[in-house]
């Protein structure tokens, strides 16, 4: 279904009429649509089993593919900290003999995201897969809710990663009662069959990590590890017995219309970022927080698809695709960005 309007058309007025400002973001505030319960702090908390997840191929001159697998176990903070509201962008829309106004408002809420190893190993095993504590990833970026004149989309992600990548992803939102419905996911190279990944030499990385997953820090008897061709799975695992009664899911795609990944020359010629699509999955559960609120849990799945080589080094023309896999499952520790007051101008 199409629709120019995610919000009504009298609020939007409203916030038209107010005007732009920039404000501390708060739980549950109308205004950011499908985002109002991610304002404040999430973590994989202490003394919780869940943890983060990460997979990716790299380069890497000395194994007889060139290149290696890595696999990360992380923890991580993400603040959604500031709301930028009524963000307008101008536009006309013909109307003959004149032309009228067709402005759209947007609602951005920023983030910033920040994720250290807990435990890492790679195959063929290559001694810098580092150690526990080392950072692996930090990202700033904005999440657009974009009010009107959108379409069928009504949001956006913009996000910078250190690399020298930036992303401008678009997609959609929903609410549905229960548990995120999370999709299968393969995490092997595509663009070579992959039926059989036990045969092929080439994937004798993956073939290491299917049939030692990774596990990590984890201990516990009957925890299955990461395994590349089905990383979903823990996903799914970590949601066993917990009760979710609503699920906002949020679902972009670089892919989807304008969207897009553009990278520095050194990625470009290396392991370019070619494509990302990313889904969270708020949850609210049906146990209670102190305040008396439903507790929060937020999962997401992305996927970053790399390209190279050229040649491969396997004898095959052309450049592979590999799948950069990143999984997590996080708890609302702080419900709205205190943090962020010290830093708002006077």
């Amino acid at each position: 279904m199409t629709t120019t309007s995610t919000m009504p058309a009298s609020r939007i007025n409203e916030l038209r009429q107010r005007g732009r400002r920039v404000e501390v973001a708060q739980t549950g505030d109308p205004d950011l649509g499908p985002l109002r319960l991610l304002p404040g702090t999430w973590r994989n908390v202490p003394g919780r089993q869940e943890r983060g997840w990460n997979m990716i191929a790299l380069p890497y001159a000395d194994g007889p593919a060139h290149y290696r697998l890595l696999v990360n176990e992380y923890t991580e903070e993400l603040k959604f900290t500031l709301v930028d509201k009524a963000v307008p962008n101008r536009g006309i829309m013909a109307n003959p003999p004149g032309a009228t106004a067709t402005d759209q408002l947007v609602v951005t809420l920023d983030y910033e995201q920040m994720i250290a190893q807990s435990d890492s190993e790679d195959f063929p095993v290559s001694g810098l897969a580092g150690g526990a504590g080392q950072a692996i990833h930090h990202e700033p970026g904005l999440l657009l809710h974009m009010l009107n004149e959108c379409g069928d989309l009504d949001l956006a992600r913009l996000a910078a990663v250190p690399h020298g990548d930036t992303l401008l992803a678009l997609g959609r939102s929903r609410v549905h009662p229960g548990k995120p419905e999370i999709p299968k996911v393969n995490g092997l190279p595509i663009g070579r069959i992959r039926q059989d990944i036990g045969s092929d030499p080439y994937f004798a990385p993956y073939d290491h990590f299917r049939q030692h997953p990774f596990a990590g820090t984890r201990t516990e008897a009957g925890f299955p590890g990461f395994d590349p061709s089905r990383p979903d799975r823990l996903l799914r695992r970590a949601n066993q017995g917990v009760k979710i009664t609503q699920t906002t899911e949020l679902m972009v795609d670089s892919e989807i219309e304008s969207g897009g990944v553009s990278n520095i020359p050194f990625v470009v010629r290396q392991a370019k970022a070619d494509s990302v699509r990313s889904t969270f999955w708020i949850q609210e559960l049906e146990e209670l927080d102190a305040m008396g609120h439903p507790r929060l849990r937020l999962q997401y799945l992305q996927v970053a698809v790399l390209d190279f080589f050229s040649p491969r080094g396997d004898g095959l023309p052309g450049l592979a695709q590999w799948p950069h896999v990143s999984i997590n499952t996080l708890e609302k520790v702080v419900g709205s960005a205190d943090a962020a007051k010290a830093s708002m101008p006077a």
